[in-house]
């Protein structure tokens, strides 16, 4: 659905009108979020003390002055306290001077904007004071995590959350409108049923290197109407459209359509003088036309010229109220970046800054007296009427809007019995029997894969507690009698939300449901699934979630050129140095069934704390803070015929690794290895025994949690990691041989804990269809490998 121009009153906002005296305070909040915005950007590169050395500070003065007014009409208008907002990363300066304005900002952070402890760049809800809802700054991410907490939203519903149900808004700059995960989420909200969710595009047709193509609009709104959305344009404002209704003005309204996007900025930014003379050469001498040029003052026509629909409070007002309904609702609002700025139609306004003398110049045009820059009512006419109006403001009737809700007890978690049984099966065996138990926990978790469900082993999961639908439909293959192994019914009590194949909308799910309980105050347990070669292709998505402190578990199954049959695009290298540098994430490779669900219980309680950042005295990682869960499992099936007498077995598996095969005192070869090359680094341990004096075996689970609290530990006052101590009683001239299936380097640091010579077997190339066999002998990652580099590197007779 499509809305024109011609849809919305020729005159300014009717209801507006009625309460004149609320549109006067939008209109003086609007120049107080203009000036705050772009001299906190001010201050921060022209007047701040900085170092010789110290790059340019920038933060975007144009950007923020594209979208002041629409801020403005949302924020002070049109949202509910249970709307949430993802800010368009260039105008973080004028969310916080909103902020700034309702108390919930300090003077000493924006003063100190994008230095150490200030502002930060962009809206973040870990770094920033103030009330933000999401995370932005890696554009098209925070567009389209809106649509995934709508589906959070209707997910909560349909599991009994009563609370009012809130629009999840996102602005966005139109050049944003390139990145491809938005037309994937678009799609995907599609499939969903997506209601309640607002876009305002910021449509000033100027990019970071330029002015966008003419006609974008057109694609723009064709792209939305094709997935059900109701699209609003906003391209005149209410000077414009009471202009055209003069005589004359429907010539004037033409030539606006017909202007060129670059001629239309470079007019703007000429001003009054440029307006009237090109208006004048393409329609003098046309009576009416003429006229209504000529009626106007330079400063009277370029007010005119630049009162678009995106700078006009009234008629923002007015769309936004006339939004009524759970339709997803775009509005294209026109706008001219640098608004009311010495920037403004600049094509190089983007990095652009005002000098010291245009800002003085900007500080004369808005009144603002010397001295009064940071006062957060300077230049109000009515400062005790501007302090009654916020006072009823809806969206901040309640408050800062950061909910908690109370954590969940974790059910002890058994092994499966299963004597020989791969690490996915038994993650499928572990969710099945929490599906069949039931309990507080169970009911809260809520898995998600696109379209890998089955492959994953998730079946039984969604076979006992259903796929998530708002509303109910029947497994047509069961109605019809025909045999099967899923159960596919969709409800909207269903557990498991069945995406498409798009890995970035799995991470942005994650992440949007991994907040729901400081969002909605309802905890949730999510659980996506996802082949691991293709992490990597949810990565911005999967560190932007990270970023946000959201909090889920990251199934990356299969993994590496264990998938051997798949080919050399199916078999991941680098995701568990992913899972070490991402923060925010711990990262796990258990090799055995045991090791998985003591794992699987841990996140479980990982996932929900909220501690501080102290480090935990055993592995001097911040453990009480809390995070997500990467598990990268596999398919290969490995024997289970472990026992584990050692009573520490528990906390070693959890803190990164554990004697499997404790080495003697004067070990000669120690073979440390990561998940599933288990049964090759056993093999080879008993082969080299017999030339070897007191060989050892260490299971690594973690390499990212044991680097890590390795790392923390020569940060610490008398630090000692846990591989400290783990590799404390080896002798100096043991060699550690180390293998995964996997990049090396995962493990390959592990010689230089105590100084140990290394040699780091692992998988550095695409690899290739075969069997496992052939492809561990290739990579040289086989018991005979690994045999191999011990003889090659320690000293003794010859190893075989």
């Amino acid at each position: 659905m499509s809305v024109a121009p011609e849809a919305i009153s020729p005159s300014p906002a009717v209801g507006l009108l009625q309460r004149a005296g609320d549109l006067s305070h939008l209109e003086t909040l609007h120049r107080r979020l203009l000036w705050l915005s772009c001299w906190t950007i001010h201050n921060a590169n022209h007047l701040r003390d900085k170092d010789e050395r110290d790059v340019k500070v920038g933060g975007h003065q144009a950007s923020s002055a594209s979208m002041a007014a629409i801020l403005t009409a949302l924020y002070f208008h049109a949202l509910r306290p249970e709307d949430r907002v993802a800010v368009k990363p260039h105008a973080g300066p004028v969310f916080h001077a909103i902020q700034y304005l309702m108390g919930n900002q300090t003077r000493d952070r924006l003063e100190n904007f994008r230095g150490y402890g200030g502002v930060q760049s962009y809206p973040s809800r870990t770094k920033d004071v103030d009330d933000v809802d999401f995370s932005t700054g890696s554009v098209g991410l925070g567009a389209a995590i809106p649509i995934f907490s709508s589906l959070v939203q209707d997910y909560l519903q349909g599991h009994g959350r009563t609370a009012q149900l809130g629009r999840m808004v996102a602005l966005i700059g139109d050049a944003e409108l390139d990145e491809g995960n938005i037309y994937e989420a678009l799609q995907e909200g599609w499939k969903h049923d997506l209601r309640n969710v607002w876009w305002v595009i910021d449509y000033n047709r100027q990019s970071l290197d330029g002015v966008v193509r003419e006609g974008l609009f057109g694609r723009i709104e064709a792209s939305f109407a094709a997935f059900g959305w109701r699209v609003v344009r906003l391209k005149y404002g209410a000077l414009q459209r009471a202009a055209f209704a003069e005589p004359g003005g429907a010539k004037l309204r033409d030539w606006i359509d017909a202007c060129p996007n670059a001629l239309y900025s470079a007019l703007t930014f000429q001003g009054g003088a440029a307006w009237r003379r090109r208006l004048m050469e393409d329609l003098g001498d046309q009576g009416a036309a003429s006229a209504l040029i000529e009626a106007r003052s330079d400063a009277d026509l370029a007010a005119l010229m630049e009162n678009l629909g995106g700078h006009c409070l009234a008629s923002l007002c007015e769309a936004f109220d006339a939004a009524t309904g759970e339709q997803p609702t775009v509005f294209l609002a026109y706008t001219v970046k640098g608004w009311g700025t010495p920037l403004a139609g600049h094509k190089d306004n983007h990095a652009g800054l005002m000098t010291v003398g245009q800002m003085a110049q900007f500080q004369q045009a808005m009144t603002i007296p010397e001295g009064s820059e940071w006062e957060p009512f300077a230049a109000v006419p009515d400062t005790a009427g501007l302090r009654a109006f916020l006072s009823r403001v809806p969206f901040f009737s309640q408050g800062r809007r950061r909910l908690t809700a109370p954590a969940l007890p974790v059910p002890a978690m058994a092994a499966p019995a299963d004597r020989v049984l791969s690490t996915q099966a038994g993650f499928g065996k572990i969710l099945d029997e929490i599906a069949r138990l039931g309990g507080p926990l169970a009911d809260r978790i809520v898995t998600t894969s696109p379209d890998v469900t089955v492959s994953t082993n998730l079946g039984g999961w969604v076979n006992r507690r259903g796929l998530f639908a708002r509303a109910a439909e029947a497994d047509t293959f069961r109605d019809e009698r025909i045999p099967s192994t899923q159960k596919w019914d969709f409800k909207p009590e269903g557990q498991h939300i069945e995406l498409g194949i798009a890995e970035m909308n799995l991470m942005l799910m994650l992440g949007a449901a991994g907040l729901s309980h400081s969002l909605f105050g309802e905890r949730l347990i999510p659980i996506g699934t996802v082949y691991d070669p293709f992490v990597a292709r949810g990565l911005d998505a999967l560190n932007y979630a990270c970023y946000q402190d959201s909090r889920f578990l990251l199934v990356g199954t299969p993994s590496g050129i264990t998938l051997a049959p798949e080919g050399g695009a199916h078999q991941s290298i680098g995701t568990p140095l992913i899972g070490m540098s991402q923060d925010g994430l711990a990262a796990f490779e258990p090799a055995f069934l045991d090791e998985l669900a003591i794992i699987t219980g841990w996140s479980f309680d990982y996932l929900q704390r909220d501690g501080g950042q102290d480090p935990d005295p055993q592995t001097g990682l911040a453990d009480a803070a809390g995070g997500s869960v990467y598990l990268r499992l596999s398919t290969r099936p490995v024997e289970q015929s472990l026992r584990r007498p050692d009573p520490g077995f528990a906390r070693g598996v959890i803190d990164g690794a554990y004697w499997l095969r404790e080495p003697g005192p004067n070990a000669e070869v120690v073979i440390a290895y990561q998940g599933v090359v288990a049964p090759e680094a056993i093999e080879a341990a008993g082969r080299i025994a017999g030339a070897r004096r007191d060989v050892g075996v260490l299971a690594v689970t973690s390499a990212d949690r044991l680097h890590a609290g390795w790392t923390a530990a020569r940060h610490a006052p008398d630090g000692v990691s846990h591989a400290d101590r783990l590799l404390a009683g080896l002798p100096p001239h043991c060699l550690i041989v180390t293998v995964i299936d996997a990049h090396p380097m995962t493990l390959g640091w592990l010689g230089a804990v105590r100084g140990h010579r290394t040699v780091p077997l692992g998988v550095e190339h695409f690899g290739q269809t075969g069997r496992i066999a052939d492809l561990y002998r290739h990579f040289g990652i086989d018991a005979d490998g690994i045999v191999a580099a011990a003889g090659r590197h320690s000293a003794g007779r010859p190893l075989g």
